[in-house]
């Protein structure tokens, strides 16, 4: 993996395909988290396994300008085969590498996704996260998701909801 840089925190943030130029370094992002964040997220590999597995994935490295900083990966919604149960767009995986945690980027990821959905007529992305030391409850409160009353498997289950532009 290349080694991290300083990035300004004006990066422009992009979404790019996984592909076999880039798969080795996404899956080696998850080696950046410390073992109280690596408990509440799957190693990106085994993500990229599941999304090329499933017809209602979509998945892509997190870049900040040239650099790669996260992996995304969202589902559709509801799909048997996935196990995955949700009225709409689901955040089935998300991860910032722990040298671009705190600069925005995660935060910046998560409202263009939202941007995106809502220009296709969605109106919330729901996700759901493990509680406990390190876990991201506070990230993505701070970004406006709220419970939904409703679990998914050991997870609260959450939803943000897209306000109109």
């Amino acid at each position: 993996m290349k080694s991290m840089q300083m990035l300004p925190k004006s990066a422009q943030v992009t979404f790019r395909r996984v592909t076999s130029a880039n798969v080795s370094e996404i899956c080696e992002l998850s080696e950046t988290l410390p073992d109280e964040q690596r408990n509440f997220v799957a190693d990106n590999g085994v993500s990229i396994a599941e999304g090329f597995c499933s017809e209602s994935a979509w998945f892509r490295g997190i870049y900040a300008d040239e650099t790669l900083v996260g992996f995304v990966m969202l589902h559709d919604g509801s799909d048997w085969d996935d196990g995955i149960d949700c009225p709409g767009p689901y955040l089935w995986r998300f991860m910032i590498a722990r040298p671009y945690q705190n600069c925005g980027f995660g935060k910046r990821a998560i409202v263009q996704i939202a941007d995106r959905l809502r220009s296709r007529g969605i109106g919330e992305l729901y996700t759901s996260y493990g509680l406990g030391e390190g876990g991201p409850q506070a990230f993505y409160e701070k970004l406006g998701f709220t419970p939904t009353g409703g679990m998914f498997d050991e997870e609260v289950e959450v939803v943000l909801k897209f306000a109109e532009r």
